[in-house]
């Protein structure tokens, strides 16, 4: 009795084998409905838009909110919103970096293309990237970097007010 078993699940398992190699493909299963992880279409990044970028991982609470205007592929104007521009103190000899004040960091606002490249370069250095792209056209909505071993370490940028 022993051995029929075996025999059979030896049938079985050269069964189950030889089906998976077969060549055959099985039909593809389409959902016609995009589901929450359907993947967002490729997105070229245009030569003219603007969109709202905030800098800060608390949407609520962004260190920074900046509306950006792109002509030609460049950033050709960028406005903090919701808060006054910090500014150098005029005792400042020497260039230190960017303006740290109570409003928040100054920034050089980048183009949609520059900060995916930026998060590209930073994956390839090593670092924790994310990037969520919008699902209807495909921008970039959302890029958080980590280049620290802590999960309060990241840096994040998120999109808004995307305009073609």
């Amino acid at each position: 009795m022993v051995r029929v078993e075996r025999a059979l699940c030896a049938l079985i398992l050269i069964g189950l084998a030889g089906g998976c190699t077969s060549g055959e493909k099985e039909p593809a299963v389409v959902d016609p409905a995009p589901t929450a992880g359907a993947s967002a279409p490729a997105w070229s990044e245009p030569a003219n838009y603007s969109f709202v970028l905030s800098r800060g991982c608390d949407a609520a609470a962004p260190l920074g909110r900046y509306q950006a205007t792109v002509t030609n592929g460049a950033v050709t104007g960028a406005t903090r919103v919701g808060a006054p521009a910090a500014a150098p103190s005029a005792s400042a000899e020497v260039d230190l970096g960017p303006v740290t004040g109570d409003e928040g960091e100054e920034i050089d606002v980048p183009t949609l293309g520059e900060l995916v490249a930026m998060a590209e370069t930073a994956q390839e250095d090593g670092a924790q990237v994310s990037t969520e792209f919008d699902r209807t056209d495909g921008h970039p909505a959302k890029v958080t970097i980590n280049v620290t071993d802590t999960p309060g370490g990241a840096e994040c940028w998120i999109i808004s007010d995307y305009k073609v």
